[in-house]
């Protein structure tokens, strides 16, 4: 390229950036403000999960070793759109208003488990909620107890502990006591060699201008002190190991 069209090429980044300060990246320019907050057209891959190429590379080789040790590993949630959050998101809404509880407490028992629209890390094709499927299964699977002590998943989370960051996976809401935002997770598992990039772009946005944005169901109820809370505490309040 020679110096006028390069110089050319540059106003033009430059002026593209000034114009859309929202779409300017710091970290990775590859991924959208569609493909974070789950309305993007990502490539997925996987048999009965949707995960990102990289990711599900790196799952099927963690898979093949832990069925040496006869453990199954299930995915049980991958993916997930913006539509399918939301659709979660205004069931579990909904269903609180019917309880009587105001807005706010609603919101509240929501986010103990469920990510506000948008601001899931399910969104990214980086994440996974997994089982082992060679156990019986209890009428409700993700739930902590059952990886604790003698419960049924408890060789797939001693498993997971001894040889899950050897594949790029780590837990992503840990037991630790002072941790805050959403609550202990055992199943859920991220490949860290995308998601840290998700993550630090994400941060490049303003999370108030995407939740309004996307005129989510409550929405109205989310002050400016709760968006900064939520953010803190249950986006960055995580596995150190994966910021």
């Amino acid at each position: 390229m020679d110096r006028k069209k390069f110089i050319q090429a540059s106003l033009l980044g430059s002026l593209g950036i000034a114009l859309m300060p929202q779409l300017s990246f710091a970290v990775n320019t590859e991924i959208s403000y569609e493909e974070l907050i789950g309305k993007g057209q990502p490539e997925l891959f996987g048999t009965g999960y949707q995960l990102r190429k990289e990711t599900n590379e790196a799952f099927i080789k963690m898979a093949a070793e832990a069925l040496k040790s006869d453990i199954k590993i299930q995915v049980v949630s991958s993916y997930r759109s913006f539509e399918h959050q939301n659709r979660i998101w205004e069931r579990k809404y909904k269903r609180y208003q019917n309880q009587g509880l105001s807005p706010e407490a609603g919101i509240a028992k929501i986010i103990e488990y469920s990510t506000i629209p948008g601001t899931s890390r399910h969104h990214w094709g980086t994440d996974l909620d997994i089982i082992d499927a060679h156990v019986r299964q209890p009428s409700s699977v993700l739930q902590a107890q059952h990886f604790e002590e003698n419960g049924c998943y408890r060789k797939l989370k001693l498993w997971m502990e001894t040889h899950a960051k050897s594949f790029g996976f780590f837990l992503v809401y840990t037991k630790e006591p002072s941790r805050k935002g959403f609550k202990y997770e055992p199943w859920h598992y991220s490949y860290r060699a995308l998601s840290q990039g998700y993550l630090q772009t994400y941060k490049t946005f303003d999370l108030k201008t995407i939740i309004s944005k996307e005129q989510l169901m409550g929405h109205d109820y989310f002050s400016e002190a709760f968006i900064n809370a939520y953010l803190k505490e249950h986006m960055l309040d995580i596995n150190p190991d994966l910021l």
